[in-house]
């Protein structure tokens, strides 16, 4: 069989997507607007080594195969194997028309890659020290290239649009203070941002609230980003960011705690002691809000440890059900207030997110490497169509904890100004 037919039989014959590759074979529609190019055979031995998402993102990252065309569109037409992988009877009728030579030829790893072996010398799932390596992986990449992708805001979490117009600023700016907003917060309050990226919380609050701030990351790269833009902005006196594990926290009696974006890096067995933790660094009748990818349901793998996302993006990520995160905010001292879904907002967020890498495609390259800029490319794109397919969502839960009178000071109502 022809290779580029093969590649058109794992993808799907349907999906309105054309093939070329090296042998000088073709399959697919002639009027394609999106072309998969096999360029070496380097490429079919990462397919046929790792059958569906995980060898189609080894060849793609290691430019052995190319896309000629808009990854998303791509991507949104293959989203089954993009999301849900090849099932195994599919990765063995794969395997079988690929041939037994791609399966002995030696091929490396991209350098992207993290390896299992390399986090399990760390200690278990979520120690510190393999948490601090994880977390390094993704976020200390460069500064720089995160201002491209990220826009001035710095802000690398689901923005919160309120209009279908409003740009990536005005959505994070939005975002932002929806989270003060629903934590009550007014000035004079101390606030508590668990996983503060670049600090765009800490500094939000203590700009427009006139709150003091203590923001936490594990990334020193965003710790020292942060710092200087709060020096920058004359913000020293009510806002701070730390380099350090949030568990390492000693102060307690905050009005609130953020945490956006963190949970993901938590673990499943973890979420007991985390949400205990952050009960108890409130005051009663403090809030904390809690804003997290999620999964749809209880049903799905919390973990997909062989996934593209868990080897290249977040090692060692865990998403949960929504209903899981509440149940353990409310068997560990919160009650639960409010929640609402934004995953549509993050489709667009990621949307943004494309456009500032592809716009800055070349500065990036050099910046970064055109591998790691390739990973960025394809993790937003399929996460785009992740979240508008509803194979991931994304939650805001806030909670309060009680006075010993079971008070929560909380208004009959939540705000008018609340979305």
């Amino acid at each position: 069989m022809a290779l580029a037919s093969i590649f058109e039989k794992i993808v799907g014959s349907d999906a309105g997507i054309a093939f070329t590759a090296y042998d000088g074979t073709k399959a697919g529609p002639d009027d394609a607007d999106v072309t998969i190019e096999v360029r070496s055979p380097i490429a079919v031995a990462y397919l046929a080594q790792a059958p569906g998402e995980l060898g189609l993102a080894r060849a793609y990252v290691t430019g052995h195969l190319d896309v000629h065309g808009d990854l998303y569109t791509l991507l949104d037409r293959m989203w089954n194997i993009t999301t849900n992988d090849l099932t195994t009877a599919e990765k063995i009728a794969a395997v079988r028309s690929l041939g037994v030579k791609p399966l002995l030829m030696r091929v490396p790893l991209p350098p992207q890659e993290v390896r299992t072996s390399t986090l399990a010398k760390l200690g278990s799932r979520h120690a510190k020290e393999r948490d601090a390596k994880a977390i390094q992986h993704h976020y200390d990449v460069s500064n720089r290239f995160y201002e491209w992708v990220l826009g001035p805001s710095m802000a690398y979490t689901c923005a919160t649009f309120p209009t279908e117009d409003a740009t990536l600023e005005e959505a994070q700016f939005a975002k932002f203070d929806l989270v003060a907003r629903k934590l009550g917060l007014k000035e004079g309050m101390r606030l508590l941002d668990v996983g503060c990226g670049w600090g765009g919380m800490v500094m939000h609050a203590a700009k427009h609230y006139g709150v003091k701030a203590l923001g936490v990351t594990l990334s020193r790269q965003q710790a020292e980003y942060a710092q200087k833009a709060i020096a920058e902005a004359g913000l020293q006196e009510l806002a701070e960011v730390r380099h350090m594990d949030y568990r390492d926290v000693t102060e307690t009696g905050f009005d609130a705690v953020s945490s956006i974006g963190l949970t993901e890096h938590i673990g499943k067995n973890n979420l007991p002691a985390y949400f205990t933790f952050l009960n108890g660094k409130l005051k009663p009748g403090g809030r904390l809000l809690n804003h997290c990818i999620t999964r749809p349901t209880g049903k799905e793998k919390t973990i997909n440890k062989g996934g593209f996302i868990n080897r290249y993006v977040f090692p060692d990520g865990e998403l949960e059900s929504v209903g899981l995160l509440i149940r353990n905010m409310e068997d560990h001292g919160f009650e639960i207030r409010h929640e609402e879904n934004l995953r549509e907002h993050y489709a667009k967020t990621l949307a943004h997110w494309c456009r500032n890498l592809d716009a800055n495609w070349t500065a990036a390259v050099e910046e970064v490497g055109v591998g790691t800029a390739r990973v960025w490319a394809l993790y937003m794109a399929g996460c785009i169509v992740g979240f508008e397919r509803n194979k991931v969502q994304l939650h805001q839960v806030l909670g309060v904890k009680l006075d010993d009178q079971g008070r929560s000071g909380m208004p009959l109502r939540p705000s008018r100004d609340w979305p």
